[in-house]
C-alpha cells in the first residue's frame, strides 16, 4: 500500500510539472520528501510499467503513455461526451471563447473537456483533468444547484464551515431560478465564467458546461450575450441526450 501511495504522489508532482522537459529526480525527491535512493528505486519499477519516462539525453522525467491509454479508456466510457461534443464545438465558435465540460467527482469537480476558440489568441487555459473544489467556480455552483437539496448540502458540509452554509445556499436557489450560474475571480483573479448544469435521461446530474473569459473586456452586453448562448447551448444538449438521440 506505501508504494501504491508513493507512485501516486510521485505522478501527481509530475502532472503538475509544466516543464515539458520533465523533472530531475533530485527535485522530485524533494517535491514527495522521499530520499534519492528510495525515488530511484521507485522510478525504476514506474518505468517498467509505463507510468515514467526518462529522456535519454537530459535524464529529466515526466509521466509515461499509460496513464494516457487508461485516461483515453475512461473517457470512452463517457458516453455522453461524444453526442454532445458538437454543441461545445458550435458554442466556441459563436462566442469565440474557451468552452469546458466538467463532470463531478464527489466534493470535487473534474475538467474532463475543453474546445478552445482557434479566433481568440487570449484564453482561459485549464488543464484536462484539473480537479476543483465543488464550492467554487460556476460550473460546480450549476451542478450543486441542480441537484436535489440533500446530496449538495452533503457536499458542501465537507467543504464550508456551517456559518457560511446559509448564503451559499441561497445563492444555489437563486440559480435554480435563473437556469444558470455566474463566477468572477473565485478560482483565478481577472477571469469570469458563465455556466449551465447537464443532466441524463434520469435526470441526474453528470456535469456542467460552461466557457471562460478574461474579465477585462467582459461588458454586461457581452455578458449577455455569453449567458444566452451557455444557455442554448444547455437546451440543445438536454435534447441530445433524451431516451433514443
Amino acid at each position: 500500500m506505501q508504494s501504491i501511495t508513493r507512485a501516486m504522489t510521485v505522478a501527481k508532482v509530475l502532472a503538475n510539472n509544466t516543464n515539458e522537459k520533465g523533472i530531475s529526480i533530485s527535485e522530485l525527491s524533494k517535491q514527495c520528501e522521499l530520499p534519492l535512493s528510495t525515488m530511484h528505486r521507485l522510478l525504476q519499477a514506474m518505468i517498467k510499467h509505463s507510468m515514467v519516462e526518462q529522456d535519454e539525453q537530459s535524464k529529466l522525467y515526466r509521466l509515461g503513455v499509460v496513464w494516457l491509454e487508461y485516461g483515453l479508456k475512461v473517457y470512452d466510457t463517457i458516453d455522453y461526451v461524444s453526442k454532445i461534443r458538437p454543441e461545445l464545438e458550435r458554442l466556441s465558435r459563436e462566442v469565440e471563447e474557451s468552452v469546458y465540460l466538467s463532470k463531478p467527482i464527489g466534493t470535487e469537480a473534474m475538467i474532463v473537456e475543453r474546445i478552445d476558440s482557434e479566433n481568440n489568441p487570449i484564453r482561459i487555459y485549464d488543464q484536462l483533468g484539473l480537479r476543483i473544489p465543488m464550492h467554487i467556480g460556476a460550473a460546480n455552483k450549476a451542478m450543486l444547484a441542480a441537484m436535489p437539496r440533500p446530496q449538495s448540502e452533503s457536499i458542501l458540509s465537507q467543504l464550508l464551515p456551517p456559518d457560511k452554509m446559509p448564503e451559499f445556499l441561497q445563492t444555489l436557489e437563486q440559480i435554480t431560478k435563473q437556469g444558470y450560474a455566474t463566477s468572477h475571480s473565485e478560482r483565478t483573479e481577472g477571469t469570469s465564467s458563465i455556466a449551465v448544469s447537464i443532466k441524463d435521461s434520469l435526470g441526474q446530474v453528470i456535469g456542467a458546461v460552461s466557457v471562460g473569459v478574461v474579465s477585462f473586456n467582459l461588458t454586461e452586453e457581452r455578458l449577455a450575450f455569453l449567458t444566452s448562448k451557455v444557455v442554448e447551448a444547455g437546451n440543445n444538449i438536454a435534447l441530445r441526450l433524451r431516451p433514443n438521440n
